[in-house]
């Protein structure tokens, strides 16, 4: 997917939300600031930004350096990369895009904006880039037929981290479990609908399952294995 159609040179939104990969996205976004004539290296009005969680402290390091008046008349730009951002940080996040900041411009990059506050997500232009959704998907159609055993060991091989070559984590285990378990609900719901039968106890027992789940990922210090391991034995 290319980005340049979404990015107006004469009239920048003041915040965007591109849902994708950071090796992808990330060079793109690199090429379309230096097309402003804006320079990316040595200069203290750009700001690139890699991490795999985004912490709370890393909301309020973001707010100083945003608010503080640049070193140059051009814009300033943030890249801010990582794999999720937790609840603390959203909230932070929230307050802090309120109004648009004077000639501040941010690209956030996430792997799955389903994994952010909804009220976080309506701050932002949204932009998606990701063209493996229909994978996750039928491996989500997979794991509801499995038996319990292969679930748990298909879980133990989804939530394997890999890292790129320089030892930064492309997309940690708590991004990967966000993206199945959305993946999951919608596969379960969209069988519902196909087949028109009406939800039972156990349905709604799984759906409020998997929305308390999805909650308790975000949370710093949780469990991820567990966690998703819990939908797996709830399916049953």
């Amino acid at each position: 997917m290319n980005l340049l159609k979404h990015l107006d040179k004469n009239n920048l939104h003041h915040a965007y939300l591109i849902e994708g990969t950071r090796e992808k996205v990330v060079p793109e976004i690199s090429a379309f600031i230096k097309s402003l004539g804006i320079k990316i290296l040595g200069n203290p009005d750009f700001c690139h930004i890699s991490l795999d969680s985004f912490k709370i402290e890393d909301a309020r390091n973001l707010k100083s350096l945003a608010v503080e008046k640049g070193f140059s008349k051009e814009k300033k730009i943030f890249i801010i990369s990582a794999n999720n951002f937790l609840l603390e940080a959203q909230n932070t996040l929230l307050k802090m895009f309120e109004e648009p900041i004077e000639n501040t411009h941010f690209f956030l990059i996430v792997p799955d904006a389903d994994a952010l506050l909804r009220t976080l997500v309506s701050r932002f232009y949204l932009i998606s880039t990701r063209q493996d959704l229909v994978e996750e998907q039928k491996g989500a159609e997979k794991f509801i037929t499995m038996s319990l055993q292969n679930r748990i060991n298909f879980i133990k091989e989804l939530l394997t981290e890999t890292e790129d070559e320089e030892d930064i984590v492309l997309d940690s285990t708590r991004s990967k479990a966000l993206k199945f378990l959305n993946s999951l609900e919608f596969i379960l719901h969209n069988n519902k609908l196909v087949s028109r039968v009406t939800l039972d106890i156990h349905d709604i027992q799984v759906f409020n399952h998997i929305f308390k789940v999805r909650e308790y990922l975000r949370m710093p210090g949780s469990s991820v294995k567990s966690l998703i391991e819990s939908v797996a034995i709830m399916l049953q």
